[in-house]
């Protein structure tokens, strides 16, 4: 059997690993989807009182504090850092499958971008521009949906026979 480079001709005990990889890094990405659902409900205004607080709020049924700045620099680091590395693992196996260079692009770009922009709305929210809630959500959800499509994408050329 002859190996072009793309994922679809790879031998089968590589093929193996690598959609091992993509499942668990998938449970991963998702679980933390599950912990941004606890903790601001996914809604603009779960999201402000995630990270403003809501002490003024008499009948909270779950009591929230702003978060210091050392808790979000802890979080825009560390979530920054690790979002870099998934998605630029699964970039790189995004970049060895059939689909066309418009479509790589795309799906290896704009995850880095939407990266910044949910995290770096959530510092600017925390700092008191709270429009950005609404940058957070729209890229948060943009980088749902290029990750399921990545992940989904390199699963399904895995089966593709060479």
């Amino acid at each position: 059997m002859s190996y072009n480079g793309l994922i679809h001709s790879f031998p089968k005990e590589i093929k193996i690993f690598i959609a091992a990889f993509v499942v668990i890094l998938s449970v991963g990405f998702y679980t933390g989807l599950l912990f941004v659902g606890e903790t601001s409900s996914g809604t603009p205004n779960g999201i402000e009182e995630n990270y403003l607080g809501n002490e003024e709020d008499e009948d909270a049924e779950i009591m929230k504090f702003k978060k210091s700045s050392r808790e979000m620099l802890t979080i825009v680091h560390t979530h920054i850092l690790s979002m870099s590395f998934i998605f630029f693992l699964l970039g790189s196996l995004v970049w060895i499958t059939k689909a066309s260079k418009k479509i790589k692009l795309f799906l290896t770009v704009e995850p880095f971008i939407s990266v910044i922009l949910t995290f770096g709305g959530i510092y600017f929210l925390w700092s008191g521009v709270l429009w950005m809630k609404y940058i957070v959500i729209f890229s948060g959800i943009l980088m749902t949906l290029t990750f399921a499509v990545s992940s989904i994408y390199v699963l399904y050329q895995l089966k593709v026979k060479a």
